[in-house]
């Protein structure tokens, strides 16, 4: 028999609600997703707080991080930055820029979705009840901040530029001689592929280019720019998990190559 709860509450503990001793009737092994996201979300956060600090490592002419790119800092190596600031310890090139990137993907719908599941179990995946006895939504300090996104979502778009920039430039030798490539050419053009995929997959790309159009007859150019949005925002998800991965392994890459662990392969 199935029993009415007493107590206060919202959702599934709701007055009305049945009352039912399982947590979830879910039979699967739904805890291996926000498990798997956690655990990704946590190895490469340990490994970017690493590379924003460690401060070295960073540039071997023609390949920059990205996590250092534009390096902007007093204290950048030489010909590697645009020395904007003074150096102050330990305020490192990558601690000023990480803000930026950090900023929109944290506030991104889709790893706000990833890391409230995994890390504040709200909820822990779909018909799974989350642990708090209220639900109040993202509509009080300090979620309210995650309204935001969009300004970090423009602002991200002339990094963008930069390291499509970066990428270009890794068509160069050592020696600054144009027409060459190697194995970091090819990352760092992946990289920034993938971050221009990112960008254009989010949400807020989709509504800044096709939002508040009565007619979307009188927009072509627009509807067919918002149709393309909408077929990347279905794969936001993969792509944003692809790019945040490949941004730390653009800049491993880099760091050893820069350290002397191995020598950057060349194709011509």
């Amino acid at each position: 028999m199935v029993t009415t709860p007493t107590q206060d509450g919202t959702g599934v503990r709701a007055v009305g609600r049945a009352r039912i001793a399982a947590r979830t009737l879910r039979g699967d092994r739904w805890w291996l997703t926000p498990l798997a996201y956690g655990l990704t979300l946590l190895i490469v956060g340990v490994y970017l707080a690493y590379a924003v600090f460690v401060n070295k490592d960073y540039y071997w002419k023609p390949y920059i991080s990205p996590m250092y790119s534009p390096c902007l800092t007093g204290n950048c190596v030489a010909d590697s930055g645009w020395g904007w600031f003074p150096s102050i310890n330990p305020v490192t090139p990558a601690l000023i820029i990480i803000i930026f990137p950090a900023g929109l993907r944290a506030t991104c719908y889709y790893y706000r979705k990833a890391y409230y599941r995994s890390f504040f179990l709200s909820p822990p995946a779909c018909a799974v009840p989350e642990a708090a006895k209220h639900y109040r939504g993202e509509s009080r300090f300090p979620l309210i901040v995650q309204n935001i996104h969009r300004y970090f979502f423009y602002i991200t778009l002339i990094f963008n530029c930069i390291l499509t920039y970066d990428a270009v430039i890794a068509f160069r030798d050592h020696q600054g001689h144009w027409g060459h490539a190697g194995l970091g050419t090819l990352v760092m053009v992946v990289n920034a592929i993938l971050l221009w995929g990112y960008n254009a997959s989010c949400h807020t790309c989709r509504h800044a280019i096709g939002g508040r159009l009565r007619h979307f007859s009188k927009h072509p150019v627009r509807y067919w720019l918002w149709s393309r949005a909408t077929a990347l925002n279905a794969r936001h998800g993969q792509i944003a998990w692809a790019s945040l991965v490949f941004v730390a392994i653009t800049d491993l890459y880099i760091r050893l190559v820069a350290g002397g662990a191995f020598n950057d392969p060349r194709f011509f």
